[in-house]
């Protein structure tokens, strides 16, 4: 409101409407006039402050995420960013984590069966990256349990019994891509849970019909085959017209990417790693936060925080942050060269 354009009329309308005895009592009502006006400006003032302070702390910073060391604590954590964005009303969610391997098996990334009495503390969490030996099949013996378990978190016991998790595998066609659909069934049906692991471009007609079918329960992604970052097939699928249409075809992912996004599906989690400057690096996000970056100690025993990004940092900004925190090549550290981390 104008309280200037109030003050000016009244001024007007007094000296044309009253005597000049009434002057005292026209300035007396301007001045309770434009009191009144500043005190409705500073309470306006402290709500948009108010209302910026809510929306910041709804806003998880980067750097006071912190890297989970154990399968338990991935576990922990991704259930949690799953359940932050469902109640935030994202019912179509993905996520991105690392697999648990056994540090001391000769067939790297091999997964303990499910009646295996094994300490899960002695599992390491390692990228899905070409270092697997095994493949597209050998990441699903490790992503599989890993997705159980997830699922489990994320629902917990009610009434003391955990939900029971089915395995649909139909959804992988060929039997060797790696894909499977696993589903919980608890006494609830509108608590049960969907979740593609392992999804390729070729089955989005199998999520689209899945995620029409469960209507407000959750649907989720478990490490898409396709990469976060995009090769030059993948930035000309992106475009419209011919020449999309053709990249999609040939392998491109933009044409699987917008029938998702208009499927309402958006990223909730995500942790990432690979080796910058002979270290392990870890990029973390989650549904309310920027991407955060972290270094692995010397003693690997935990990541520290090395800088933070709005959008996902590429190998040479995180080769940048690196430099910027004095993180020199580790074997130089190792030697003696340099500090330890």
């Amino acid at each position: 409101m104008k309280f200037d354009t109030i003050l000016f009329s009244t001024i007007f309308v007094g000296a044309s409407s009253f005597s000049t005895s009434g002057t005292s009592a026209i300035r007396k009502m301007d001045k309770n006039l434009f009191r009144l006006g500043q005190s409705i400006e500073n309470v306006d003032q402290k709500t948009v402050t108010d209302n910026n302070l809510k929306e910041d702390a709804s806003i998880t910073s980067a750097s006071d995420l912190s890297v989970p060391y154990t399968f338990d604590e991935m576990v922990q954590q991704s259930s949690m960013a799953m359940k932050a964005a469902y109640e935030a009303g994202v019912k179509r969610q993905v996520v991105r984590v690392l697999l648990p391997r056994d540090p001391n098996s000769a067939q790297l990334g091999q997964y303990f069966e499910a009646d295996a009495e094994l300490n899960k503390r002695d599992l390491v969490l390692s990228p899905p990256d070409e270092t697997w030996q095994g493949g597209i099949m050998q990441l699903y013996r490790a992503c599989a349990p890993t997705c159980q378990a997830i699922l489990t978190n994320f629902i917990g016991s009610p009434g003391g019994i955990p939900p029971r998790t089915v395995e649909d595998r139909s959804v992988d066609e060929s039997g060797v891509d790696g894909i499977g659909l696993w589903m919980t069934e608890c006494p609830s049906p509108a608590d049960d849970v969907s979740c593609f692991v392992q999804p390729s471009q070729e089955i989005i007609n199998s999520i689209e019909t899945i995620s029409q079918q469960a209507g407000d329960r959750l649907v989720m992604l478990m490490n898409p085959q396709w990469r976060n970052v995009d090769d030059a097939l993948d930035a000309a699928s992106k475009t419209d017209g011919v020449l999309g249409k053709f990249a999609s075809f040939l392998g491109g992912k933009g044409g699987a990417l917008k029938r998702l996004e208009e499927m309402g599906y958006e990223s909730v989690y995500t942790l990432e790693g690979y080796v910058c400057k002979g270290g392990n690096v870890r990029l973390l996000k989650l549904y309310d936060s920027d991407w955060g970056v972290f270094a692995e100690n010397d003693s690997a025993t935990d990541f520290i925080f090395v800088g933070s990004s709005k959008t996902r940092p590429t190998y040479q900004d995180v080769d940048k942050m690196l430099d910027e925190k004095g993180i020199t090549l580790k074997y130089a550290r190792d030697m003696g060269f340099a500090p330890k981390l």
